[in-house]
């Protein structure tokens, strides 16, 4: 068979022509990636966190690398939602990607008005809301940490918007049941997991934390087994398609995610070491389609043998 089919519906108004999505906060606005690759290539590009207004991040040092894998505390750092669509969006639409914007707030209002603002926008296939960010309402609770604070933002930016809608969740979500739920019934389309993973490290020569903020988040293949194993749960719980993310490096990764049920998956950690890997991952899915026997993505989506 020398043809396959990577194709991937995720939802009504969101095709993908392959499985393989670049996760926000690897890839940039995608733009930094386009003298390496094909950007219209990938399944498509999730762009960095978009908020209301530009935010700076945290002071360096900011990311540091650790045994398989990478800590960072970049703080959520963007030129802001109405530059984006201004200066970003236009080129992405020139170089015919699939974009899915990524956003975030401090409040379930400043959520509302950035999906508003992407809605009103050319060129946007999705909206990927991260629920991973503090809620100032709340004393600074996480909204993925509570499954009715969750539902809020996703209930605001379903009124705000008629794209499609994946809701990132966290790995340290309490219910992993009870989040899906509660983002389900509040009309996501989707959900996409893992988010990184809290972690810190020490230099031990200065005795001080090596990074400015203490702890941040931990990506790379460190986390690969921990991301499998909730995603295979998420896809066992949840009635809308699951993406799954955490420690992807090859095509083998990616399988093992899409075998277990994912629809389709992010690659992170990959792109800052081997910028235009994400379309090997790709070539590598094909070649295992091609020598299995799989047509197409739906006959290998969920086809773990228990």
């Amino acid at each position: 068979m020398d043809t396959v089919d990577t194709t991937v519906h995720i939802t009504e108004g969101l095709v993908l022509k392959n499985p393989v999505m670049v996760a926000s906060g690897t890839f940039g606005y995608g733009l930094e990636f386009a003298e390496f690759m094909d950007i219209s290539m990938l399944g498509a590009v999730v762009v960095k966190g978009l908020s209301l207004r530009p935010r700076r991040g945290n002071p360096p040092p900011r990311i540091v690398e650790t045994p398989a894998g990478l800590i960072n505390a970049i703080g959520l750092q963007n030129i802001g939602v109405e530059r984006f669509v201004k200066d970003r969006l236009p080129q992405l639409r020139e170089l015919g990607a699939t974009v899915v914007a990524n956003i975030f707030g401090e409040s379930v209002d400043e959520y509302h008005q950035v999906a508003s603002i992407l809605n009103d926008a050319e060129g946007v296939s999705a909206i990927e809301i991260n629920i991973s960010c503090p809620n100032v309402k709340k004393g600074g609770l996480g909204f993925g940490q509570d499954p009715s604070s969750a539902g809020e933002v996703v209930s605001a930016v379903r009124e705000a918007t008629g794209l499609p809608l994946i809701t990132k969740l966290s790995p340290d979500t309490p219910d992993l049941r009870a989040m899906i739920d509660a983002v389900e019934s509040s009309g996501t389309s989707a959900i996409s997991l893992i988010n990184t993973i809290p972690a810190m490290a020490i230099d031990v020569e200065r005795r001080r934390p090596v990074l400015s903020t203490v702890t941040g988040g931990l990506s790379g293949p460190a986390i690969k087994p921990i991301a499998l194993r909730l995603v295979w749960q998420a896809v066992r719980y949840a009635k809308v398609p699951v993406i799954g993310i955490g420690g992807i490096m090859t095509g083998k990764d990616a399988l093992e995610f899409i075998i277990a049920g994912a629809r389709a998956v992010q690659v992170g950690t990959l792109n800052l070491i081997e910028p235009g890997g994400a379309l090997r991952v790709i070539r590598e899915i094909e070649s295992y389609m091609r020598k299995h026997g799989f047509k197409n993505m739906e006959e290998l989506t969920g086809s773990l043998v228990l």
